[in-house]
């Protein structure tokens, strides 16, 4: 039952392999330039809720570098649907629809955990301890799994790369400042804590905050709401799977 996923996780991954070194330079990049602007520039010698405001940014860009890795495979579906016709491939082989999905998904996870080894190297070279958890684990799978699905989504209910570059500008920019990667939520003005309350990526930051940081008040309602979206983005992602024309 398991063949088809395992079969097309196998292939993206070999794909992966062979282009890793640029990967992981493009996951690392970024957060550096992030590190160095707001942990070292803006952020020097200020605290955040009691922490040290390099310490407050560290999970949150984690959190915003592996979102961005994860929901990245709807680029590389999109040009296996339109230019290399491979997507078209999974779709007429005999695989069930949910194994394309589930095997997408768990390769958007994969991606996504590059860029979380290389902060946490990143935070062991600045010397900020980090508590690496059982919750951190929860949190981080429920965060990957969200954005991987949503990258499918994306993927599939695109046209064309200019559709998907407009869907990047007005979702996933936004929602990578406003969703309390870089500053708290409740710090901002009240409409921005009303947009960032339909964001996924601030109950899943948060929850990877409050475990790597081991504050104490890891936020239950916030994994029940992670766990909510997750539910709606895969039965929306089978749906729209179960429908695409091949």
């Amino acid at each position: 039952m398991l063949s088809g996923v395992v079969g097309i996780y196998y292939r993206e991954t070999m794909v992966l392999r062979k282009k890793l070194l640029r990967v992981v330079m493009a996951a690392a990049v970024p957060p550096f330039l992030y590190l160095m602007a707001f942990g070292y520039g803006v952020g020097e010698g200020t605290s955040v809720n009691g922490v040290d405001y390099l310490t407050f940014l560290f999970p949150g860009l984690l959190a915003m570098a592996s979102m961005n890795q994860s929901y990245n495979i709807a680029t590389e579906i999109n040009i296996s649907r339109f230019y290399l016709k491979i997507f078209e491939e999974f779709l007429l082989a005999p695989n069930q629809r949910w194994q394309v999905v589930a095997a997408q998904v768990l390769y958007g996870m994969t991606r996504g955990l590059i860029p979380v080894g290389v902060i946490i190297c990143y935070s062991v070279i600045c010397g900020v301890s980090l508590h690496y958890s059982l919750g951190f684990v929860i949190a981080l799978l429920m965060h990957l799994i969200a954005f991987s699905l949503m990258g499918f989504i994306v993927a599939l209910k695109m046209r064309n790369h200019r559709d998907q570059a407009s869907m990047t500008a007005f979702i996933i920019t936004p929602m990578m400042f406003l969703s309390g990667t870089f500053f708290p939520v409740d710090q901002m003005p009240t409409i921005i804590q009303v947009v960032a309350a339909i964001s996924p990526l601030t109950y899943s930051a948060d929850l990877i905050r409050t475990a790597l940081l081991n504050s104490g008040d890891f936020n239950f309602m916030s994994l029940i709401i992670l766990i909510g979206f997750n539910l709606v983005l895969c039965a929306a992602a089978l749906h729209i799977a179960e429908r695409v024309e091949t």
